[in-house]
């Protein structure tokens, strides 16, 4: 592995790889036979790559056989010890590598690390598994062993789940199923027991591997499968006689590792199959304390199931019975075909000697008398024959909870439709619309929605909100103090704030008033529910749409009227607001008022002439919502306007719509209106062009110039509220909302009517003494 460190061989090398990287071969036929001797195979000095390398990692088996054939070694080395051939395999270059195998690479060769090219075909691709079929077929080492000491089947059963294909071909291809990592002695077994390849479990069983063995913390592969929920592997382990009951070094046996990750299944298995569920590990806790600390619920009601359970016998239960059940469904392929190659006739029965011969010929774990019981059983009609699909269902030899259907969960049934009968209620399906924020602005700003934060910001040695600056060149604290960065903030969450300056600054950008979030909320609506009236007079000035609606059809009103403020709702009708807007479900603002408990909202609504006799998707009037929520004072408001009104006409007593008359027309659709005029404003005067004429006598009169001597301050001084004025707010603030606004706990009205309707509820339901 000669390494260029001449200034001359350095140079050459960058040259070479940088040919082989253009694909170059002229310029690379000139380098090897005019260059430094052995050239193709010199290192780089930083990373030691070598021409082979460089055309391996980038996939050109062109080129990598043009280098072999001007006599690259296909072994040579980098600085880490990998050969082509490894680079190859680790990005499953798979044309490479079979140029390289043509070449006689050597596929025994390690790295630094000890590692041999097995390791580096661990990825689960179809190209990395076509690339470990190549090296197994020229003698790769499939019980290869770093220097950490991770056999190579271990890391590959780390990853069985996904790379299964991997494990079985090492597998068929000798590797020790019973290999164990020198530190931690994880053994393939756990690893696979571990991610849940379940095939890979079935195979190692079936190779040889020990389901008992024990890692550095003796923890066995049982305590593993318990652990990630794998039930599966734990009854391949049960049909190979694997001791569940094992005690790890912190004192906890499978059933502990499994209440706390909440696999009420395995703990059901593992105690069936032996595993003891009332020891307690080194901490002093039993499996049941575990799993009521993971707040695992159902683990815990089967733990409690198999401590009453645990070491009692029942009916067609005993220890050799299931023995026998997991040893036959480990092996039930096998013995299928073994029954078949006997079931001459394919009728799905053998006889009861051939039955026997068959489970002794293949080491059933039971002996001639425990046979006989099982045949008695299975042939409860006397006929001499056992079907052997049905003596792996089992349940006529094996207590039904004991069968591996018992561990799979209910399947719902599904239910016919009902034929006539009452229509159950209606369901409304409400769609929550949502729209995307927008596209980035000009020169990669947020979303138009994103407006910018005002950052109000001042030398506070000398000026502050009561002490604020005479004459706006006062204050040149923006020379000398640096300026906060520049952030955004969604513009609803600045109304939510009651950030005033910053909506200002949105507005005199161009940002429109009645923008909207994903929500379709607009600001005013957001204004509305968070009842703060500066704002939304501040919106309305601005000409905000006192009628838009959000996703839910909601109006500003309805927000007004949800949150129970009256002065907002005056506010809101006074600028036009509609009195009677219908959301999605068919809610008014008049039903929000009502929900929300406000008489003095309700009242009012009323008396500005609001529809009472409405009905939303459900069928319910105004008059039903106040008897629901059981507000005495909204219920005697909207009862005394109920009593007032004349109930509906019948739609067959209604008169019929009077007759246009003669000469007067129809507005339709398709009528012709005038085109719009847009306004003066809009309708800019065209630039004059110039000309020589105008431009030779401008020279000749002379042109007057006049000097601009305004001056604009870098930062204008925002305007804030004094000390006085912000306690003036407070009040104000207390006087709309009450006493309780300012704790950390206060209620929306609407939140404050369901906390108590629900206070109600409980007392009613509570057990009386």
């Amino acid at each position: 592995m000669p390494v260029a460190q001449a200034r001359l061989q350095i140079l050459q090398v960058c040259k070479l790889l940088q040919c082989v990287r253009n694909k170059d071969k002229q310029q690379i036929e000139k380098l090897i036979a005019k260059g430094t001797p052995h050239l193709i195979n010199y290192n780089a000095s930083e990373q030691g790559l070598t021409a082979l390398t460089v055309a391996a990692k980038a996939n050109d088996d062109d080129m990598v056989g043009f280098l072999l054939g001007l006599g690259a070694h296909p072994d040579v080395v980098d600085l880490q010890g990998k050969t082509p051939s490894m680079w190859a395999a680790e990005f499953g270059n798979v044309e490479c590598l079979e140029r390289l195998l043509v070449a006689g690479a050597d596929m025994t060769v390690r790295d630094i690390e000890g590692k041999g090219i097995i390791f580096y075909l661990l990825t689960p691709t179809e190209r990395h598994l076509k690339c470990l079929d190549f090296v197994l077929k020229h003698g790769a080492d499939v019980n290869s062993t770093s220097l950490d000491g991770n056999p190579v089947f271990v890391e590959a059963c780390n990853l069985a789940v996904d790379n299964e294909k991997a494990c079985l071909r090492l597998l068929t291809h000798g590797a020790d199923p019973n290999a164990a990592a020198m530190k931690s002695g994880r053994t393939p077994l756990m690893a696979a027991c571990s991610s849940g390849g379940i095939k890979v479990v079935g195979a190692l069983l079936a190779a040889g591997a020990n389901p008992n063995a024990i890692d550095s913390k003796k923890n066995c592969a049982g305590h593993f499968a318990a652990m990630n929920g794998h039930i599966k592997a734990l009854q391949l382990m049960a049909g190979y006689g694997v001791d569940f009951n094992k005690v790890a070094n912190d004192g906890g046996n499978p059933i502990h590792y499994a209440a706390k990750t909440g696999e009420a299944m395995c703990i059901k298995f593992l105690s069936q199959r032996g595993c003891n569920p009332k020891i307690k590990n080194n901490h002093g806790h039993l499996p049941k304390v575990i799993a009521k600390e993971a707040g695992n619920k159902a683990a815990g009601t089967e733990i409690r199931k198999a401590e009453k359970s645990f070491g009692k016998g029942g009916k067609n239960n005993d220890p050799w019975v299931l023995q026998l059940y997991d040893w036959a469904q480990a092996r039930k392929s096998m013995l299928i075909s073994a029954f078949q190659s006997i079931d001459v006739e394919d009728v799905g029965k053998i006889s009861i000697t051939d039955f026997i011969d068959v489970m002794t010929t293949k080491n059933a774990p039971v002996d001639d008398d425990q046979l006989k019981i099982v045949t008695t059983l299975q042939d409860k009609n006397k006929e001499g024959r056992i079907d052997y699909n049905d003596f792996f269902v089992a349940k006529k030899w094996v207590n039904k909870n004991f069968v591996y259907e018992a561990f799979e969960g209910k399947k719902k049934k599904k239910k016919g439709k009902r034929k006539g009968g009452k229509k159950g209620k209606f369901k409304l399906i409400m769609p929550i619309c949502i729209q995307d924020e927008g596209p980035r602005q000009f020169g990669g700003a947020p979303p138009l929605v994103y407006v910018p934060q005002h950052i109000h910001f001042t030398d506070t040695g000398r000026y502050d909100r009561d002490k604020p600056p005479k004459h706006p060149l006062q204050d040149d604290s923006a020379w000398y103090i640096e300026a906060p960065r520049k952030s955004y903030v969604n513009i609803n969450d600045a109304v939510k704030n009651g950030d005033i300056a910053s909506l200002k600054d949105a507005f005199k950008q161009g940002v429109p008033v009645d923008i909207r979030d994903k929500f379709y909320k607009t600001p005013l609506m957001v204004a509305c529910f968070i009842s703060n009236i500066d704002l939304v007079r501040f919106l309305l000035e601005n000409g905000a749409n006192v009628n838009a609606r959000d996703n839910f059809k909601w109006t500003p009103l309805h927000h007004a009227c949800h949150a129970g403020q009256l002065d907002i709702v005056q506010l809101l009708i006074e600028n036009g607001a509609e009195i009677d807007a219908s959301s999605i479900n068919g809610g008014t603002p008049l039903t929000r008022a009502i929900e929300c408990s406000k008489d003095t909202v309700v009242q009012y609504l009323i008396e500005r002439g609001c529809k009472v006799q409405t009905e939303n998707k459900k069928g319910l009037t105004p008059m039903d919502l106040a008897y629901s929520w059981a507000d005495p004072r909204v219920f005697e408001i909207v009862q005394a306007k109920w009593e007032t009104l004349k109930p509906k006409d019948d739609k067959k007593g209604k008169k019929p719509k009077p007759k246009a008359k003669k000469g007067e027309k129809k507005e339709t659709g398709d009528s012709k209106q005038e085109p719009l005029k847009l306004p003066d404003e809009d309708t800019l005067p065209l630039p004059r062009r110039g000309s020589i004429l105008r431009a030779a006598s401008a020279l000749a009169g002379g042109l007057e110039v006049i000097e601009d001597i305004r001056y604009i301050p870098k930062k204008i001084w925002t305007p804030q509220k004094t000390t006085k004025e912000l306690l003036r707010d407070k009040e104000i603030k207390r006087e709309r909302f009450g006493w309780e606004v300012d704790f950390p706990d206060y209620e929306s009205p609407f939140q404050k009517n369901i906390s108590t309707k629900l206070q109600e509820i409980a007392a009613e339901e509570a057990p009386k003494d």
